[in-house]
């Protein structure tokens, strides 16, 4: 697939080791998607992207030094019907019981169908969670675009839309027409014009509620390849960036890549009317993850000089990180010299998993 810079990136994942990813999701399966009430569970996107890159002999081996971050599944509230919908959308509380309403869904229609109906309904609301559900969503889409419906993928994309629906947050922020040019510029270059916050203390919300405004990009695109190209580039973009950017928050700065990338692997099984408005949210939300964590200034990038993408893979692993083999994993759609880069600096700037 070409970029809109005439780039190619690297061929996306057809194959699993099966048996390894599906044990492992069927592992989680049993646990919830947060714990602490806040906090994300990490490990089905962990495991996914590890089995995506060939480190499926080390998939459970990780797991066991996950596992006490995994909380039990949460108590149900009462099923979701027609009429609670709207209300129990955005609600915490409700996670099991929109993960049973998905499970349900999905064992009586095809999964693109199910998709494709809630896609347009949740997407205003992916920067709930720290964009952690969309980010969900696109590692379980991934497994069964690779063509193996099996129970535990089908399962896992119940969970990753179940956790979507209770996570959802809408924001609302302010579209500026910067006068050079910005919304037909280079994803780069319009990353490199978000202005940051002022006040950059608190968490993912309470930085979320400060921005106010972000430059316009990319917004007249609505032919599905150019939307597919503007797309990568701008999860390419982004990707490049934290080699030299990582660090004003190097763990946050990571979904500034990894949310619009679960965007653009997910538009294989859209219809192609959703993806123009999808690729307008995956730029609020990295452009909104680059306004709420940007350092002052950037450092010299370095280049990772004659590694491979396997050794690069391999490393992420022995780290640990979950954001390090989520960023490492993005990287890797591309393959391309600042992108091996950003990994390896993730992996330089990140505390292991120990």
């Amino acid at each position: 697939m070409d970029t809109s810079d005439g780039k190619t990136i690297a061929p996306r994942i057809t194959a699993y080791a099966t048996g390894t990813l599906d044990e492992a999701l069927q592992r989680l399966h049993g646990f919830g998607p947060e714990r602490l009430g806040r906090l994300t569970n990490h490990a089905p996107m962990a495991v996914e992207a590890l089995a995506a890159r060939g480190q499926a002999p080390g998939v459970h081996r990780w797991l066991d030094l996950y596992a006490g971050k995994l909380e039990d599944f949460p108590s149900r509230v009462e099923p979701i019907n027609a009429a609670d919908r709207r209300g129990a959308l955005g609600d915490p509380r409700r996670a099991a019981d929109w993960i049973d309403h998905f499970t349900r869904a999905l064992a009586v229609r095809p999964w693109r169908d199910v998709l494709a109906e809630w896609w347009p309904r949740l997407l205003p609301g992916m920067y709930g969670g720290s964009t952690h559900p969309v980010i969900r969503v696109g590692h379980a889409v991934r497994t069964l675009l690779a063509g193996e419906h099996t129970e535990a993928r089908l399962t896992e994309l119940a969970h990753s839309l179940g956790y979507w629906a209770a996570r959802h947050h809408p924001v609302s922020v302010h579209r500026s027409a910067l006068p050079y040019g910005v919304g037909t510029a280079p994803a780069a270059v319009a990353l490199d014009a978000v202005v940051p916050i002022a006040e950059r203390d608190g968490g993912f919300p309470t930085r979320l509620g400060r921005v106010a405004e972000l430059p316009v990009w990319a917004d007249a695109v609505t032919d599905p390849e150019t939307v597919r190209a503007r797309l990568a580039e701008l999860v390419r973009a982004a990707t490049h960036r934290y080699a030299t950017h990582g660090h004003g928050e190097e763990t946050m700065l990571v979904h500034a890549a990894t949310a619009p990338n679960a965007v653009l692997r997910t538009l294989p099984a859209l219809p192609h009317e959703l993806w123009a408005p999808s690729l307008q949210a995956a730029w609020t939300a990295s452009a909104a993850v680059t306004a709420m964590y940007a350092p002052d200034e950037p450092v010299p990038y370095v280049p990772p000089g004659t590694i491979t993408p396997e050794e690069v893979a391999e490393r992420a692993l022995a780290h640990g990180d979950e954001h390090v083999i989520k960023l490492t994993d993005t990287a890797l759609d591309f393959a391309d010299e600042p992108a091996l880069a950003a990994a390896l600096r993730a992996i330089e700037i990140s505390a292991p998993l120990r």
